[in-house]
């Protein structure tokens, strides 16, 4: 893999707002080969044209990350379009906050299908590639609930994203000599993550991300690990509000 950023090409999963799109942009900015893939096209196509029409390259994919045969076609379809794969970004996630006793299975199984079999889908699909080019770089979306439990509410989130970040270190021990992994692991972010709890605790959970940091914060932090030299492999970044205690 070479250093730098410039003419890598980099997949972002949930690419249409927020933290993907941020990501998107800046890495084009600085000269990667981005493709932008969510459920929302419009949204995708909106990234793109902002991009474009700064003199960066960028292409959208639509694609839902819990159907592994739609993720295998868009890393296929990237590979086609740009001649090939360096970095992947599994940033698409949900996050609704809810006691568990409430159970609301309907949102734990929507949180397993995003947060982590997408991570995973993610994963088989571009791992054989990159390891068939001997170079690669998985950065996977944790959180700080990656490392701390948050409850009561965020029990089952906080679930999924120690699993993500379980499985960046492991996979990083399995394949760490070809390919780089890197878990990121923010805590309140400005994104549309925390619209996705609904109820008795959307007050608490909007109230909380006042002190959120901008995306951008995110996406540089995603920026410094891709641009490192390529024996270099920056394996997990926390990054908060300077005022989020936990």
């Amino acid at each position: 893999m070479s250093e730098g950023i410039e003419n890598k090409v980099v997949l972002i999963t949930g690419g249409s707002t927020g933290l993907g799109a941020e990501t998107a942009q800046l890495l084009a900015a600085r000269g990667a080969m981005v493709a932008v893939a969510a459920r929302r096209k419009d949204k995708l196509d909106e990234v793109v044209a902002g991009i474009e029409a700064l003199g960066g390259t960028a292409k959208a994919y639509a694609l839902d990350v819990t159907n592994k045969t739609q993720v295998e076609a868009v890393v296929a379809g990237v590979v086609a379009d740009f001649g090939r794969l360096d970095v992947l970004v599994n940033n698409a996630g949900l996050m609704p906050i809810r006691p568990m006793s409430e159970v609301n299975t309907e949102e734990w199984d929507q949180m397993i299908d995003v947060n982590l079999r997408g991570v995973l889908y993610g994963i088989a699909a571009a791992l054989p590639r990159f390891l068939a080019q001997e170079s690669g770089h998985i950065i996977n979306l944790s959180s700080v609930a990656g490392i701390k439990v948050f409850a009561p509410g965020g029990t089952v989130y906080s679930g999924t994203k120690f699993a993500v970040s379980a499985i960046s270190e492991g996979l990083r021990q399995e394949v760490g000599d070809k390919v780089r992994v890197t878990s990121i692991e923010p805590g309140a972010v400005d994104s549309d993550l925390k619209l996705g709890t609904s109820g008795a605790a959307t007050d608490s959970v909007l109230d909380f991300y006042k002190q959120a940091i901008p995306a951008s914060s995110v996406a540089r932090a995603i920026a410094f690990a891709i641009e490192q030299p390529a024996n270099v492999d920056i394996n997990a970044i926390v990054l908060r509000p300077t005022s989020q205690q936990y």
